[in-house]
This record gives C-alpha cells, sequence and structure tokens, in this order.
C-alpha cells in the first residue's frame, strides 16, 4: 500500500471508523465489568447485564421495537435471519423474497426448499428500480401470494445499490394477507429512520458494526411480538438449570451461552451515536455525498453508474474493459478502500446485468467527507 491517507468507502461491509465513545465503552467493559452477564451475582456480572439490558433498551427505542425483552442479540445478522427463518417455517410454507437479497437470506430458504421442507417465489423490484409506481409493485408481490404464503422476508435497503424498499406498504399488504412480514435491515439500521411498530415489521434483523457503528460479534433480532419460534441452538443461560429445556422467556429463549458483552457495550454506545446525531442527519449526509460522487463519475469515460437516480448511502459502477475486481485492486494501491465483485447478493447483480464481471460499490458512512470523494477520483483518473 502507497503512502496516501487511507481512505475508507467500504461501510456496506462494515463500518469505520467507530466513534470515540465507542472505543472507549468497549475498552472500559474489558478492563472494568466484563464479567459474565447472568450466570453471578458479584458485582463485574450484575454490571455487565446492566449494559446489555442498556444496550437491549436503546435498541428496542431506535427501531421501534415494543419491548426491550424482544430485543435478542446474536453473533451477527446472518445468525439472526437463520434463527428466524429455521425457526418459524414449517414443512409445507411458502415464502416470498426479493431479488434484492444478500445470500444470508437466500441461502438458509435454498437449504429448506433443496430439502424439499418449503417452496419459495422471488418477487421483482425492476418497477421501483426504472421509475415504476409502487402500487405496481405491490401489484406484482400480490399476484405471488398462494394460501400457504406464510412468510415475506425482504431488505430494506440494497446491499448492492441504493434501491429501498417501500416497507409501510409492503407491511400493510402482508397485514391483509396475514403473512409474518420479516426486514433484513443490514444496511438500513442507523442509516434511515425505522419504526417496526408503525411500519407493521414482525421481525427485524440488524448488525452491530456497520450503521449502527458497533464492533464486530453482535448482531440484533427483533420481534414484534412474542413468537413461537423453534430454538436454533440451545444451552446455558443462567435461567431453569435444573430443566432440560431452554426457558420461554424472552430474550432468554433464545440466547444460549455466553454474550459478548463487550461488543454489546460498543454496540449500545454506537446506538446512542446515532439517535445523538440522527439518522435523518446522517442519511442527508450520505445522499449528498452519493450525488456528488455520481456527477462526477457522469463526466469520466468509460463509467458506468448503475441506477444514478436511487441516491443513498451505495454507489455501485462499472468500468468498461476492466473488471470490477482489479478495479478495487487497483484503487486499493491509491489506498483507496472499496469492494469490487458480486457481494454476496447473486439474484440483485442478476437484475442488474453485472454478472460477467461483477461491480465495484462505494460505501458511504456517517464519518465521510467529500476530501474522501476528491481522494477517489484523483485515483480513478490514474487507473
Amino acid at each position: 500500500m502507497r503512502s496516501e491517507k487511507l481512505v475508507y468507502l467500504d461501510n456496506a461491509a462494515t463500518g469505520f471508523p467507530k466513534p470515540p465513545s465507542v472505543l472507549k465503552e468497549v475498552a472500559r467493559c474489558l478492563s472494568d465489568y466484563c464479567g459474565n452477564a447472568g450466570r453471578s451475582s458479584h458485582a463485574l456480572a450484575l454490571r455487565a447485564a446492566e449494559k446489555i439490558y442498556e444496550c437491549r433498551e436503546e435498541a428496542a427505542a431506535l427501531l421501534g421495537c415494543p419491548e426491550p425483552e424482544n430485543v435478542i442479540f446474536t453473533m451477527n445478522t446472518t445468525y439472526a435471519i437463520n434463527m428466524l427463518v429455521k425457526g418459524f417455517l414449517k414443512r409445507g410454507d411458502h415464502v416470498l423474497i426479493s431479488d434484492m437479497e444478500h445470500n444470508s437470506v437466500l441461502r438458509p430458504i435454498y437449504r429448506l426448499a433443496d430439502e424439499g421442507l418449503i417452496e419459495y417465489d422471488v418477487f421483482s423490484t425492476e418497477t421501483l428500480r426504472h421509475g415504476g409506481t409502487r402500487g405496481a409493485f405491490l401489484e406484482g408481490i400480490a399476484a405471488q401470494i398462494r394460501p400457504n404464503t406464510r412468510l415475506l422476508f425482504c431488505t430494506h435497503a440494497s446491499n448492492i445499490c441504493s434501491l429501498t424498499l417501500p416497507l409501510r406498504e409492503i407491511g400493510a399488504l402482508c397485514r391483509r394477507h396475514g403473512i409474518f412480514f420479516a426486514v433484513d435491515a443490514a444496511q438500513s439500521a442507523g442509516h434511515t429512520e425505522i419504526h417496526m411498530t408503525e411500519l407493521g415489521i414482525d421481525a427485524l434483523c440488524a448488525p452491530s458494526h456497520k450503521g449502527l457503528c458497533g464492533i464486530q460479534g453482535a448482531g440484533i433480532l427483533a420481534l414484534a411480538e412474542k413468537q413461537g419460534l423453534a430454538t436454533l441452538v440451545e444451552g446455558g443461560n443462567g435461567m431453569y438449570s435444573l430443566e432440560g429445556g431452554m426457558p420461554w422467556e424472552l430474550p432468554e429463549r433464545f440466547e444460549a451461552g455466553t454474550l459478548p458483552t463487550p461488543a454489546l457495550a460498543g454496540l449500545c454506545e454506537g446506538i446512542r451515536y446515532v439517535r445523538k446525531v440522527g439518522c435523518d442527519t446522517i442519511a442527508t449526509h450520505e445522499r449528498s455525498l452519493f450525488c456528488e460522487l455520481r456527477d462526477r463519475l457522469e463526466d469520466l469515460h468509460g463509467v458506468r453508474i448503475l441506477l444514478p437516480e436511487h441516491e443513498g448511502a451505495i454507489l455501485l459502477f462499472t468500468v468498461e474493459g476492466k473488471s470490477s475486481e482489479r478495479v478495487a485492486g487497483e484503487l486499493a494501491a491509491h489506498s483507496i478502500c472499496v469492494r469490487g465483485g458480486y457481494h454476496c447478493a447473486a439474484l440483485g447483480h442478476r437484475a442488474l446485468g453485472t454478472t460477467e464481471d461483477g461491480a465495484v460499490r462505494v460505501s458511504f458512512g456517517h464519518g465521510n467527507t467529500r476530501s474522501d470523494l476528491d481522494a477517489l477520483w484523483r485515483a480513478l483518473k490514474k487507473i
């Protein structure tokens, strides 16, 4: 890597840098109160339990989850999605997913379908991508609903472009048909306002380490109501230790094993940071960076921007005559951090027509500035 200042534009993979308050609290947890929450009555364990509950309260407030106890902590978003999909679906169920889903949603559903347990259909976002009405988009979903459709699982914001799905309208459609509505908020939590109750969301999955400004090692499964989900993993959690089964209370039923207290301490402070700054402020900042970069790239020969009219935290582009991996590698040589390839989103790249060489993803975060765009622009002109 050269001597240029590092420019980080890969926030869709993981957010960086972290707010100082997050780093400080993680370090304080590790040095001062990293006991095992729920296992003991000494000061370190009790303080760890207090911090974890504070994190539940912060997450519930940010996401519009009815009760802090309905916020279940997992190791990451992928695990949360697997818990929900495999704990909720039953033999013979039908599932609807969008053509913008991440492999974290696709692969669990593919596996259950391959085993003959469920069926699924993919609804198209083409209408939204090309300026059509939300009504027409919803009609396309409604046409695929069956009597046994039990779950609709969709992303809120794509991880390869700035397309967002209209959750309020999808939630209303699901309520009318008695369908459980689950949302992958990996790319939207912390970037845009989400209120589960207002949007009609039954379950929401989100990571600590992206828009919520925490560190790796924790994820969220938030439930609107207590659900009769089957457990994916069983084990100890400090409750009813003489009994053979997991407790029925939330969140303990789904939190087997030791929780990642340092990661949750960081997540707690990350959410506080997001709430203090405001999701709307963060979203406006990211859109302004998107628009400026889009306007610059449109003047660069050989560059094609995918869905330039959808403004948000992610800009996807290709360079004529070069694979996306090559472009990303050449930018890395100039200390510019972006991501090339297929971004674990095969259906999305097929929908956008970028399966041959993938595409280059620039993803913004709260800490990016116009000077980062200047550095990227200079590097692109060199390669």
